[in-house]
């Protein structure tokens, strides 16, 4: 660069966000999958769909999108052996005391507010579904940070229901009143392409 201010299109962190999930073999309905399972209890006519909405809500935010190209490319570097030493040793074992990936991933859920860092803390230590799966090491598959941004995804996901929650209640609804898109109106705006 030259020095002048350059910025990439939010349309092509956006792909690049979606491609790298796809690269590691995480998709937005396992995501969804844990977003339900945890809200289902609360939430009168939830469906996997209002789940699904949610996660793509929040794999639109930049902070999220950046922490997830950065953490998928240190696990791709550490797969092919291409991290320095002991950085390489360390990621590629996902060290006890490393615990920078729970960083990127708790910093990422700050913006969903204390809900969403409560439940990013539950998923870290419990790791259901495809977050349990990519915490698991086979077949030389490195997924030290994959994990923890996958729970911190679930985790504001969680969070934007249990607020959207909130809202229906004080108008006197449950989700079975509201269609799935309408779990995140801030995307569907006329006229937006965000």
């Amino acid at each position: 660069m030259d020095g002048a201010k350059f910025q990439v299109h939010s349309d092509v962190v956006t792909k690049a966000t979606h491609e790298a999930l796809k690269r590691r073999g995480v998709t937005n309905e396992d995501i969804a999958k844990i977003v339900f399972d945890m809200q289902i209890s609360f939430n009168k006519g939830l469906t996997i769909e209002h789940c699904m909405e949610s996660v793509e809500s929040v794999l639109r935010k930049r902070e999220m999108q950046h922490a997830l190209l950065v953490g998928i490319e240190l696990d791709e570097l550490a797969e092919q052996g291409k991290l320095s030493k002991p950085l390489q040793e360390i990621v590629g074992s996902d060290e006890g005391l490393f615990g920078v990936d729970e960083m990127i991933g708790l910093g990422a859920v700050l913006t969903y507010g204390s809900i969403a860092v409560t439940t990013f803390g539950h998923l870290d230590k419990n790791k259901t579904g495809i977050i349990h799966e990519l915490d698991t090491k086979y077949g030389g598959q490195v997924h030290t940070f994959l994990d923890d941004l996958v729970a911190s995804i679930a985790a504001c996901a969680s969070a934007r229901i249990a607020h959207r929650t909130r809202d229906l209640e004080e108008q006197g609804k449950t989700f079975e009143d509201l269609s799935p898109r309408d779990t995140t109106p801030e995307i569907h705006i006329s006229g937006t392409d965000t």
